[in-house]
């Protein structure tokens, strides 16, 4: 007997040290990860403070300059930063509601009702996402003239308030989140289609919703070739527009481009955070109760 629990006190030692090692190569393995996607935006940082010539430097310099200010200050002298910014914001936050608002009412239909050519509709659709986006932008442009939006907020807001990928996401997500016994005690309560979309569907999407706001506010805040295309007055181009007059043909100044990158990355860092954050405690939520 005596025998048998050394033996088995070994094993389970063995096991738990065994176990301690798995964990500490996973945390190594994640920090090590961690710090090579973070190495970019340290860079940024250290050419955003240096001068062009700190850039040509080799090797190079791996700490941060004292030109960061200044950088900046030339960038606010050289383009009308914050009014891009504005537009900017208006357009991603505006197109960023539309889309969740739009995707997440037809994923509903599409993954919880039945309707004729439901499947067709659902192929044609993901056949458009099949298409590249560079193909339409002279019927676009030619459409929105039309309308008398070419030059608004309104070309840059009111195309993309349906996507094809957010409509596939959501409805993949409702496929296996929304319960259908949810929906038919919400119909037994008389509720409609719009009440269980809004009371019953909507509170179960929030980690799709938090994903793809996310995914949806970075793509207008980082789009060039479409606002370089609609927004013909100068004076109300979107943020990428406006940090690209930055990179002139000759002599061109890196630290100040880069001081521009900068100062355009760090709201979009506060939006992941506080996105992520939410997606990441919902889906912790959701385990839970699972």
């Amino acid at each position: 007997m005596a025998a048998d629990e050394r033996t088995t006190g070994s094993a389970g030692l063995a096991i738990g040290s065994g176990s301690r090692l798995t964990r500490a190569g996973v945390r190594g393995v994640l920090v090590l990860g961690a710090l090579i996607s973070l190495f970019p935006f340290y860079w940024l940082v250290v050419m955003a403070s240096g001068t062009t010539e700190d850039i040509y430097q080799y090797p190079p310099k791996l700490i941060p300059g004292p030109h960061l200010l200044d950088n900046m200050r030339r960038v606010l002298d050289t383009v009308d930063f914050f009014g891009s910014l504005l537009n900017t914001v208006v357009a991603a936050v505006l197109g960023t509601a539309l889309v969740l608002f739009f995707d997440s009412l037809a994923a509903f239909a599409f993954a919880k009702y039945e309707f004729p050519a439901k499947k067709l509709l659902f192929g044609a659709l993901l056949i458009t996402y099949m298409i590249p986006a560079q193909l339409s932008l002279v019927p676009q442009f030619v459409t929105m003239a039309a309308f008398g939006w070419a030059g608004s907020l309104k070309a840059l807001i009111i195309p993309g308030a349906a996507n094809a990928f957010g409509i596939f996401w959501m409805r993949q997500y409702a496929q296996n989140s929304l319960p259908d016994e949810l929906l038919d005690a919400g119909r037994i309560d008389g509720a409609g289609f719009f009440r269980l979309y809004w009371q019953i569907a909507l509170p179960l999407f929030r980690p799709a919703l938090a994903f793809l706001g996310i995914f949806t506010f970075i793509s207008i805040w980082n789009d060039y070739i479409w606002p370089l295309v609609v927004m013909i007055d100068p004076d109300k181009v979107t943020l990428q527009v406006a940090l690209a007059n930055l990179n002139v043909l000759y002599n061109t100044d890196y630290s100040l481009v880069m001081a521009g990158a900068l100062m355009s990355v760090v709201p979009l860092i506060l939006v992941f955070l506080v996105g992520a954050r939410h997606f990441l405690r919902d889906l912790a939520a959701g385990a839970t109760k699972m």
